[in-house]
């Protein structure tokens, strides 16, 4: 076992063993305040610091508005016209802000220039064994309510411009002072909030629906059992995003971690475990700063029903952007939805169901089968894209979902390769494994587009295991019919036009 793979073994171990349970810190215990709000009004034990950081300076804390005190209001600068993004960070092992509080700081004003933008300070009680810190969220959470209703209060400042930003345990802190606060807060957006000791919790001690007028989660950490998963599990707002099925994400396995510990040292041996759980606030940024490239999620019952690509449809708000400019639904019942990304930023893939029919003269079964398909478009291509067919049998229509992460534009071409299955077979000695297959039917997610391919040679193209690529042909019958929809679309649009000019 290599030196990275025990390191890793004992940070699972320390995590399982610290997370499991809560312990109240001794010094200072808490409640979560019912029925009186004068609490509210009391600033005295406010503990909790809030800085407002300027786009000039976005890592240095130059100014700090303080609950009670107005004329910190004016020192600061800060813009009662504007909106007002409220950031709060999570655990920490170092006692410091991590590198990614600055360069949320950054795209927020990048996307919002005249907002103000508050980083939330409980560094001191977020350094804890993280029982303690994890305890501490609802006396942080009782600071952060003081200060909104201080704010707005005390400057009448409008709580529709307050949106909270929580990471980790600062998603419960959040989610404690929306539920706590005099008015409920405009927006709480959830970055994959903390799992351990939350999972189970009640709502009021956890971030929920009811704390905001809208709360938007990214869940993207949730490996492992229940309330032993470094991100929760379930679902805890409006809108709950689980990019790559919410459990792990691209670019961070141990071979890229430990790459970037080779190239940049022992000091980010931590992102082993962060990567996934940090990358919530990555997607976010993206979503932010990349306004052309924005993601779409599809809202579908589970991951696996996703990577059949069978939930890419966009009918009544069955999909939305990721992220900033997420759709405001409320409802009950959370909206659970799916999407995959790229390993790096910008995170956009473009997503495909491809659907297949399987033909052979005989019965045959293959199980867990390697291919390999390019995508063909007017604007560029995507090759040898690799998935595994969890089962090939005669005579079935099978659906698979299929991402780019290359703006391929309107498909013209798509070609499929069955791979020669590394495990040493006597059948393939005595017959070769093949299906015909007559079309393929592929929607995009992104255009809603459905495409029937049909095959270029014949009637059926002859997909052999360990053969060459065969090709699909966009059907001349589906050009046809496209156009018929298009021009019944303008004669609807044109007589509801002359409808309404009436």
């Amino acid at each position: 076992m290599g030196r990275e793979h025990i390191w890793l073994l004992i940070v699972s171990i320390y995590l399982v063993k610290t997370c499991a349970t809560f312990s109240t810190p001794a010094e200072e215990t808490s409640t979560i305040p019912s029925n009186s709000t004068d609490w509210l009004v009391d600033y005295s034990d406010i503990k909790t610091k809030f800085s407002l950081r300027t786009a000039e300076e976005p890592d240095d804390d130059t100014c700090y508005l303080v609950p009670g005190q107005l004329d910190t209001i004016s020192q600061c600068q800060f813009n009662t016209d504007v909106k007002t993004f409220v950031i709060i960070h999570g655990w920490t092992v170092t006692g410091l802000f991590e590198s990614w509080v600055s360069k949320l700081v950054v795209a927020l004003y990048e996307r919002e220039p005249a907002a103000n933008v508050i980083v939330v300070d409980w560094l001191n009680r977020a350094q804890q064994h993280y029982p303690t810190s994890a305890a501490y969220t609802k006396l942080v959470g009782q600071d952060v309510a003081k200060f909104i209703n201080w704010i707005e209060t005390g400057l009448n400042y409008p709580w529709e411009k307050i949106h909270l930003l929580g990471y980790s345990l600062g998603a419960h802190v959040a989610g404690i002072a929306g539920f706590l606060s005099n008015n409920k807060v405009y927006r709480i957006t959830g970055l994959d909030p903390a799992g351990p000791g939350f999972e189970h919790a009640d709502a009021q001690s956890t971030l929920s629906p009811d704390d905001a007028n809208f709360v938007d989660v990214l869940h993207t950490n949730t490996r492992g059992s229940p309330g032993r998963s470094i991100g929760i599990q379930k679902p805890v707002g409006h809108v709950d995003i689980y990019p790559n099925g919410g459990t792990f994400q691209p670019g961070c396995d141990l071979q890229s971690t430990i790459k970037m510990i080779a190239t940049s040292g022992f000091y980010y041996m931590d992102q082993i475990v962060k990567c996934s759980h940090e990358r919530s606030i990555h997607l976010f940024i993206d979503s932010l700063v990349n306004e052309e490239q924005q993601s779409l999620a599809y809202r579908c019952s589970s991951k696996e029903t996703f990577n059949q690509g069978l939930c890419l449809s966009c009918r009544k708000n069955r999909c939305t952007k990721m992220g900033y400019d997420v759709q405001k639904v409320r409802s009950r019942r959370s909206a659970t939805m799916y999407l995959k990304t790229r390993e790096a930023m910008p995170y956009k893939v473009f997503h495909y169901q491809v659907k297949v029919h399987f033909f052979n003269d005989r019965n045959a079964t293959f199980k867990d089968e390697p291919l390999k398909v390019s995508l063909i478009g007017v604007l560029d291509k995507k090759e040898d894209i690799s998935l595994v067919l969890p089962v090939m049998h005669t005579n079935t229509t099978v659906s698979f979902l299929l991402t780019s992460d290359v703006d391929i534009g309107e498909l013209r071409e798509v070609k499929l390769q069955w791979e020669k299955d590394s495990v040493f077979s006597f059948s393939n000695w005595w017959s070769q494994q093949q299906f015909k297959i007559r079309r393929l039917r592929i929607k995009s997610g992104e255009t809603q587009a459905k495409v029937v391919f049909t095959a270029k040679d014949g009637e059926f193209a002859h997909l052999v295991r360990g053969g060459e690529y065969v090709s699909f042909m966009r059907s001349k019958e589906d050009h046809a019919n496209r156009k018929q929809e298009r021009l019944h679309r303008l004669k609807m649009n044109g007589s509801l036009f002359k409808r309404s000019a009436e």
